[in-house]
C-alpha cells in the first residue's frame, strides 16, 4: 500500500468513474462550441490581487478560502478559486476585445481550489466548465448563456434541476437599495463578523445560509423593489426570452451568489437531490469587473457549471450515461507468431478508429479470455499458429459466444462492418 494518499478534501479521478466526468465535460462544452465559443485555458495560479479586486475582499472566497503562496521572488500568488477573473484577465492581456468582433465568446474547463470544510459535493479541489461572453450588453446574450446551460443539462438526461433568477441592478439603482438594506440589517441581532459585512457588502448577508440569520431576514427590502426602469426592462427581456425558449425558471429575490462582481442578471441552477450543497452551477452579468481589474469598460456575462456536482446530480436521479465502450475488440494471441500478427491487426484497427486492446504479457488462453471479458469488448480475435498457417483467425462474439473463422487479411474490414 502506498505511503501517500490524496490530500484532505480532494479526490482522484480513475476509471471507470472518470468516464462519466469526461462525458459531462463534453456535454457541457458541446452547445458552447455550436454557439461560437472558443476554448481558453489560463494558469492554475494568478496574482492574489486579481481575485481580491474582482471576486471581492468581503467574500468568503477571498477572506477564508483562497490558497495563497509567496514565490521565491516575492510574488504573492493564489491558486485560482474561480474562472471568470482569470479568463477576463487573459482576454484583456491578449487584446481580444480590440479585434472588432464583440462579444468575445470563450469557454474553459479546469480545476479550481478553495479551502473549505470537505463534505459531499464540496471539495477543496473541484472541476468546472465555464463560459464567458465579453464586451456586449444585451439581454439576448444573458438568455443565450442560460439556454446553453439548460440544453447541456438536458442532453445528459438531467431533469430535476431548477433555475433560480434574479436581478442585482446596476450602479444607478443599487446604491439606493444598498442604503435601505443596510438600515434594515443594522436593526437585527447579528454576530460581529456579519455586522462587518453590512458596511462592506450588505447583499452578502442575504446569502447567509444559517437558519438563525434567514429567520431575521423576513421582511428585508428586496432589490426587485428598487430596480431602476432600465434594469427592470432589461430583466423583463431576459425573462421573456427564456419563456419563449421554453426554459422554466423561478424568481428568487434573495439570490446574490457568492461573488461581488455581479450586476443585473444573476442565476443559479440547483438540484434538490444533493442536500445542503444543492447548487450545481450558476453565473450572471458582471458589467464592472473589467474596470475593477484595470481594464476598459467591458460589459460581460458568464457562468460556471460544476462537473463534480453534475455527476452527483445524475447519480441522485439514477441517470446512466451512454458511454462509449473503452474497448470494442480484444486480441488474444497464442504463440509468438500470433502475437506479432495480432499486434499488427490491433494497430490497424486503432488507426481506423476502432477501440482495440491486446493480451499483453504472454497470458494463456484462459486468463487472456478473462481479460477480454473484463475489458467490455464485444469481440475477441483469437489466433494460434495453426490458425495463421491456414490464413485465418477466430472471431468470437463475446455476447453470444458464437465463434467463426475469418481470413487474416479481412479481419479489420469484417470488424468495421460488424461494429457499424
Amino acid at each position: 500500500m502506498s505511503t501517500f494518499s490524496a490530500p484532505k478534501g480532494t479526490y482522484d479521478l480513475i476509471p471507470p468513474d472518470s468516464a462519466a466526468f469526461l462525458a459531462v465535460r463534453e456535454a457541457i462544452a458541446a452547445p458552447l462550441r455550436r454557439a461560437g465559443y472558443g476554448y481558453v485555458e489560463t494558469p492554475g495560479f494568478e496574482q492574489v490581487e486579481l481575485f481580491s479586486r474582482g471576486v471581492g475582499e468581503s467574500t468568503d472566497i477571498v477572506t477564508k478560502e483562497m490558497y495563497t503562496l509567496t514565490t521565491k521572488g516575492g510574488d504573492e500568488l493564489a491558486l485560482r478559486p474561480e474562472g471568470t477573473a482569470s479568463v477576463l484577465r487573459a482576454a484583456l492581456q491578449a487584446n481580444l476585445h480590440k479585434q472588432g468582433n464583440l462579444p468575445v465568446k470563450l469557454w474553459y474547463s479546469g480545476s479550481y481550489y478553495r479551502y473549505e470544510r470537505p463534505q459531499a459535493g464540496r471539495y477543496r479541489h473541484f472541476s468546472q466548465v465555464g463560459a464567458e461572453a465579453l464586451g456586449t450588453e444585451d439581454p439576448a446574450l444573458d438568455a443565450e448563456l442560460i439556454i446553453l446551460a439548460v440544453d447541456a443539462y438536458q442532453s445528459l438526461g438531467l431533469r430535476n434541476f431548477r433555475l433560480l433568477l434574479n436581478s442585482l441592478g446596476d450602479k444607478e439603482c443599487r446604491p439606493v437599495y444598498r442604503a435601505a438594506l443596510q438600515e434594515f440589517l443594522r436593526g437585527l441581532d447579528l454576530d460581529e463578523e456579519t455586522r462587518r459585512r453590512i458596511d462592506i457588502n450588505p447583499l452578502r448577508v442575504l446569502d447567509d445560509k444559517r437558519e438563525a440569520v434567514q429567520k431575521q431576514l423576513v421582511g428585508a427590502p428586496m432589490m426587485r423593489d428598487h430596480l431602476c426602469e432600465a434594469c427592470r426592462a432589461y430583466h423583463d427581456q431576459v425573462r421573456e426570452l427564456l419563456t419563449e425558449a421554453g426554459v422554466l425558471f423561478e424568481d428568487d429575490p434573495k439570490l446574490v451568489r457568492g461573488l461581488d462582481y455581479y450586476t443585473r442578471t444573476t442565476f443559479e441552477f440547483v438540484h434538490d437531490g444533493l442536500g445542503s450543497q444543492s447548487a450545481v452551477g450558476g453565473g450572471g452579468r458582471y458589467d464592472g469587473l473589467s474596470e475593477m481589474i484595470g481594464g476598459p469598460a467591458l460589459p460581460s456575462v458568464g457562468w460556471a457549471l460544476g462537473v463534480d456536482r453534475t455527476v452527483l446530480a445524475l447519480r441522485a436521479e439514477g441517470v446512466e450515461l451512454e458511454l462509449p465502450a473503452p474497448t470494442q475488440v480484444f486480441a488474444v494471441p497464442l504463440g509468438e507468431q500470433a502475437r506479432r500478427a495480432l499486434f499488427a491487426v490491433v494497430t490497424e484497427l486503432r488507426r481506423e478508429g476502432v477501440a482495440a486492446d491486446f493480451a499483453f504479457g504472454g497470458k494463456g488462453l484462459k486468463n487472456a479470455m478473462k481479460s477480454a471479458n473484463r475489458s467490455g469488448a464485444r469481440y475477441a480475435i483469437v489466433a494460434g499458429e495453426r490458425d495463421l498457417d491456414e490464413g485465418h483467425v477466430q472471431l468470437k462474439d463475446l455476447e453470444s459466444g458464437e465463434q467463426t473463422p475469418v481470413p487474416l487479411t479481412a479481419v479489420a474490414a469484417t470488424l468495421r462492418e460488424r461494429l457499424g
